[in-house]
């Protein structure tokens, strides 16, 4: 009896590893939004890590997170690391390129609680609606990240993330492009005004000319 149930227990994690190792080696999720702001915007909270804080939907899982900045203060090298409780986990994220205003590529190295080193691609198209963001991952599954796979939708999960972040970045962009133009409104108005009142002030008095009279 012990060996038919050992013999069925093998058959299983034979056929289970064959399904495994059927699963897609590589795996994208992505998602986009538009936003009603200049392009600059956008840009410059991913660019810069000191800002992620701002949008991140995984800055909450855990408010205590040690953060880490090296490298240059934004683009090309920056560093950001991160360590926090078993949900936030620990890694590192490098900018790896950037071009202003067109696309931010960044390294995602997972350390903890598993280990994986992705691809995450930013891209910023203008539109006459605004400026499309579009976020992508991209990667490599390893044996277990297949396994994870049949029961966790991958997709679906990251994608929500990303839905979160982007709405937020939208969020953000389009109030400071509002506060922008409200300013920019601002200072035309007292630019103008204040032409308007030198130009309606008195013309001053020349100086006087001194009267000679004939001998």
């Amino acid at each position: 009896m012990l060996k038919k149930v050992l013999l069925a227990l093998a058959v299983a994690l034979v056929g289970f590893s064959a399904v495994v190792v059927s699963r897609p080696s590589t795996f994208r999720v992505e998602r986009s939004i538009t936003v009603a702001a200049p392009v600059d915007l956008p840009f410059g909270l991913v660019n810069d890590f000191h800002r992620w804080h701002f949008w991140s939907p995984w800055e909450a899982l855990d408010p205590k997170m040690k953060k880490t900045f090296d490298g240059p203060f934004a683009g090309p090298g920056a560093i950001y690391t991160w360590s926090g409780n078993a949900e936030a986990g620990r890694g590192k994220m490098t900018i790896l390129d950037s071009k202003p205003y067109e696309f931010i590529r960044v390294q995602l190295e997972f350390i903890e609680p598993w280990q994986a080193t992705n691809l995450a691609t930013f891209t910023f198209q203008p539109g006459p609606e605004g400026v499309t963001v579009r976020w992508a991952m991209e990667g490599h599954n390893t044996f277990m990240g297949k396994a994870f796979s049949l029961f966790m939708d991958m997709d679906g999960r990251v994608g929500r993330d990303f839905e979160k972040g982007l709405a937020t970045i939208k969020s953000l962009t389009e109030t400071e492009a509002k506060n922008r133009r409200e300013r920019e409104a601002l200072l035309k108005a007292r630019a103008e005004a204040e032409a308007a009142a030198k130009a309606a002030q008195p013309a001053p008095n020349g100086p006087a000319q001194a009267t000679t009279t004939a001998p």
